[in-house]
């Protein structure tokens, strides 16, 4: 049975009473700047985020892995097309995360699951949990690519004799990291101590964008020979080039994180918080396109550190730092799968329905660690672990990530609750832009499975070799494939 929907005047004195409770603030807000601050004894904070604060919190919610793979999306749909591409994506997002507060605002409902089941019951609700549980899964999924790439790189520029098995090196660094640190991690009791892991990421992803404009800036890299279709405007692909873009910017989960985390929440300050963190995510990724293309050009890798050379030893620094980066990370897309997975066995043994009123921050809760939550993380864990070596191009899963969860979570059901909860007309000024959000997201999606899908075993990654433009580099590391110029 749908909630009673409250009106836009009344949720907004519930959520200025909100506000003025600090329980509230302390179980439900989303602050990263506090969070460094916060002494175990975990006091409560005083004020909420500010709206600078609340922007920084979104921006590292935005940038992360998904920015290293803007190269090889502009290599996909052309230079020109990509980067007007990457325009359209951000400012599509940028509407939809605003769209989202809107629907909270219409159904009193605020948190992603709870608009879904005020609009649709609970096949929203359903729908929206399969989505959530893809996307996270298919995200450790990527990390463990990454890692198995980038660190037995490293590896090989210290050991080249490692360098006869690559295969066997990177299936073996995942298996260390995912016994030794992975899991661990995500069977760690107090998990709100891990909180500063989006943070540290941010900071390492800016270290690592720094690091390629001094290559740019250097030239060292200018040995990289033209392509046939080096500096083209437009390419064919433009469905896998936006499913990445959609990837890099995904940040709908949390949404009602942030916005409940903000001081004189309204609407008009959520859109300001957004239109900043959307213009900082797109150009950190912007940067990151047209730095990594401008030196790659046609032979742009899904991930951009696999283009540089095995004996660069600031990007093999980079590499173990991404590497660092995204091991802090993989525990709360961990935690995501495996809450949405116990909140849907719980639905179905108990009677009681789950809250959905509040969105929860995964870097927040408490592990209670008991025999089912185990068997469920370690189960999860196993998964990723033995899919991930299916594939060594992380290319390929930011593509489907992105084409078949990010964009319905991020364009598609957004679209799709405003258009059944604001009370307008279907062709009503108010609802025809939710219309084109849908559109777009469904078009996409539905082009992502037919156009990417079979032609997921053609593809131009190169993991295993050794570029061409490292000239000296198979002299250093014994009988590793140089690759041929295309």
């Amino acid at each position: 049975m749908e909630p009673e929907r409250r009106n836009t005047a009344t949720e907004f004195s519930y959520i200025l009473h909100r506000q003025g409770s600090d329980d509230s603030v302390e179980a439900h807000a989303f602050d990263d700047i506090k969070s460094l601050i916060k002494n175990d004894s975990g006091a409560k904070s005083d004020s909420l985020s500010s709206l600078p604060q609340a922007a920084f919190n979104y921006i590292n919610s935005i940038v992360g892995s998904g920015v290293i793979g803007i190269p090889y999306a502009f290599h996909k749909a052309g230079f020109g097309l990509g980067l007007l591409l990457l325009i359209i994506v951000a400012y599509v997002t940028d509407y939809s995360l605003i769209l989202m507060v809107r629907c909270g605002h219409i159904s009193g409902r605020f948190s992603y699951p709870g608009v879904m089941e005020a609009a649709y019951g609970k096949w929203g609700y359903y729908l929206l949990s399969i989505l959530q549980f893809t996307y996270p899964f298919l995200a450790m999924i990527s990390y463990n690519v990454v890692v198995g790439d980038t660190l037995s790189k490293v590896l090989v520029r210290f050991m080249p004799s490692w360098g006869n098995s690559m295969g066997a090196v990177r299936a073996a660094v995942v298996f260390v990291v995912t016994a030794c640190i992975i899991t661990p991690l995500c069977l760690y009791k107090n998990v709100s101590r891990l909180a500063r892991a989006s943070f540290l990421s941010l900071v390492c992803v800016v270290f690592i964008l720094f690091a390629v404009m001094c290559k740019l800036i250097s030239g060292e890299y200018n040995v990289v020979p033209d392509t046939e279709n080096s500096w083209e405007f437009a390419n064919s692909d433009i469905i896998p080039a936006t499913g990445v873009m959609a990837f890099a910017f995904m940040c709908h989960h949390n949404t009602f994180i942030v916005y409940q985390s903000m001081r004189n929440a309204s609407l008009e300050r959520w859109e300001k918080v957004t239109h900043i963190s959307l213009t900082f995510a797109w150009s950190v990724a912007a940067l990151f396109g047209i730095a990594g293309y401008a030196m790659f050009r046609g032979l742009s890798q899904g991930d951009l550190l696999e283009n540089f050379c095995w004996t660069d030893d600031l990007m093999n620094f980079c590499r173990v730092l991404f590497s660092f980066s995204i091991l802090l990370t993989f525990p709360f897309e961990c935690f995501v799968s495996r809450e949405i997975v116990k909140t849907q066995l719980q639905r179905f043994v108990s009677s009681e329905p789950p809250d959905l009123d509040k969105e929860k921050d995964p870097s927040q809760q408490t592990e209670d660690n008991d025999r089912h939550s185990v068997v469920i993380t370690l189960t999860i864990i196993f998964l990723a672990f033995i899919i991930s070596p299916m594939t060594d191009c992380l290319g390929s899963v930011l593509e489907l990530n992105g084409l078949l969860a990010a964009f319905p979570l991020a364009y598609v059901l957004p679209g799709l609750a405003f258009i059944q909860l604001e009370p307008h007309s279907l062709y009503s000024r108010e609802k025809m832009p939710a219309v084109a959000l849908v559109t777009f997201g469904v078009i996409f999606t539905i082009a992502g499975v037919a156009v990417l899908i079979p032609d997921l075993s053609n593809n131009d990654c190169k993991s295993d070799v050794v570029m061409s433009y490292c000239k000296n580099e198979s002299q250093i590391v014994d009988n590793v494939t140089l690759s041929a110029n295309p």
